[in-house]
């Protein structure tokens, strides 16, 4: 069998500053170390109980955030932006799906680094009227192809709201719980190793048992997003599919999830060329 794995970083242990999150910050070698080593412990778990490929996209930022020297043999990654579908580019070809470090979705209190794709471009993404978190955009996606999300791991605030009320077969790890946008406690990393394997057995029993569904949108899918910027919208109403619905928000309708993702990515992807100092989407 094969798993896809999926690697954020702001929702992993002990991540709570800026300079966690950049390849040129202070603390970016610690957060490597860290999501590396959260990442090969679960990975390893899948593939002693039957899974003996596992597909890992990093995720995060410019996409090349793992170490790749520690990466076992039954292991392949996935790296660089753009691809294809973002954080799950490689998804349809998987039997499972797992999200790990993932985060809440943009304006939920209480939330280390909470934002929706861009924390410097979008301050709201709706699927068919429900505001979604990049967990239920990229579960979606995974739907489309059939693909069900057995485990979650990340944020508590979004492991007790999405992930339980979109997911419920799936097995969560709450890997941080934040006092703010930029504090948060963490258990030992020993802890959380025992946590994720516990939860892997958990994941693995319920889709042997065909407990595990893929969750699926409503097709066609519109999508509204809301920028932080006018000048953001401006450039985005450029497509002749976007309708202008106000100053910062646009709206469009694709035919599936897949079309929707990839033109999601395209209008981040102009929106900060007039902005130098964005950054790329995370």
């Amino acid at each position: 069998m094969r798993l896809f794995m999926s690697i954020d970083m702001e929702g992993m242990p002990f991540i709570a500053s800026g300079e966690h999150l950049y390849i040129k910050g202070a603390l970016f070698s610690e957060a490597r170390r860290i999501a590396t080593r959260i990442t090969l412990w679960t990975a390893e778990a899948f593939h002693q109980r039957g899974f003996n490929e596992v597909v890992i996209a990093d995720s995060h930022g410019p996409m090349v955030n793992l170490d790749v020297e520690s990466l076992p043999e039954y292991v392949t990654l996935i790296r660089g932006f753009p691809r294809p579908l973002s954080m799950v580019t490689g998804v349809e070809k998987a039997d499972a799906v797992v999200f790990l470090g993932y985060h809440s979705k943009a304006g939920t209190p209480k939330s280390t680094f909470d934002h929706t794709y861009s924390s410097a471009i979008i301050d709201s993404l709706e699927i068919n009227g429900t505001p979604a978190s990049e967990f239920l955009l990229n579960t979606y996606t995974a739907g489309h192809f059939n693909k069900p999300v057995i485990m979650v791991a990340g944020d508590k605030a979004l492991i007790e709201e999405d992930v339980a009320r979109y997911t419920p077969w799936a097995t969560r790890v709450t890997l941080k719980e934040s006092y703010s946008r930029f504090a948060s406690s963490s258990p030992s990393l020993e802890k959380i190793r025992k946590e994720l394997e516990k939860a892997v057995v958990e994941a693995v029993e319920r889709l042997n048992k065909g407990e595990a569904k893929p969750l699926r949108a409503r097709y066609p899918v519109e999508v509204k997003v809301r920028f932080l910027g006018t000048e953001m919208a401006d450039v985005a109403e450029l497509l002749p599919l976007i309708e202008r619905i106000d100053g910062k928000t646009v709206k469009y309708v694709a035919r599936d999830i897949v079309e929707a993702y990839r033109i999601f990515e395209l209008l981040l992807a102009a929106a900060p060329k007039l902005y130098p100092y964005s950054v790329i989407p995370t």
